[in-house]
């Protein structure tokens, strides 16, 4: 069990170690649903790599980092926002909003709408599809 804590601790000191760069691309907002002047996380993009990647993490607020971890309490108009997300410059971003905009779509069809018009490319289709919401 130690060895299991220090490193997940290890991890997390790598994870810390991002926050400048992360604070400074997300402009200490939500990288998801924009919002500012809340605390802020890092949340990795799954599947997580075996070192901590700037390119795989994204600045959560705390609601959103808890709907991602609870699938089954999406609330879908909360998630309106992607809208906008899947055209972030972060492809982090646009894969988190296509994976929640697909769990979304088989109940609501303005993000099927949305996904329709999203322009991927084959790589963030791949990473996309390594995983899913469920």
């Amino acid at each position: 069990m130690a060895k299991g804590f220090e490193t997940h601790r290890e991890r997390q000191n790598q994870l810390s170690m991002l926050g400048k760069e992360l604070t400074r691309r997300s402009r200490a907002q939500c990288e998801l649903c924009t919002e500012s002047g809340v605390p802020l996380s890092i949340y990795e993009v799954p599947p997580v790599p075996k070192e901590p990647d700037l390119d795989q993490v994204l600045h959560l607020c705390e609601t959103c980092t808890t709907q991602l971890e609870k699938s089954k309490k999406l609330e879908p108009n909360r998630w309106r926002i992607l809208s906008e997300t899947i055209w972030s410059e972060v492809p982090a971003a646009q894969v988190m909003a296509v994976r929640v905009l697909r769990h979304i779509a088989k109940a609501e069809p303005w993000a099927q709408e949305i996904l329709e018009r999203a322009d991927l490319d084959e790589d963030q289709e791949t990473w996309i599809q390594k995983e899913s919401i469920t």
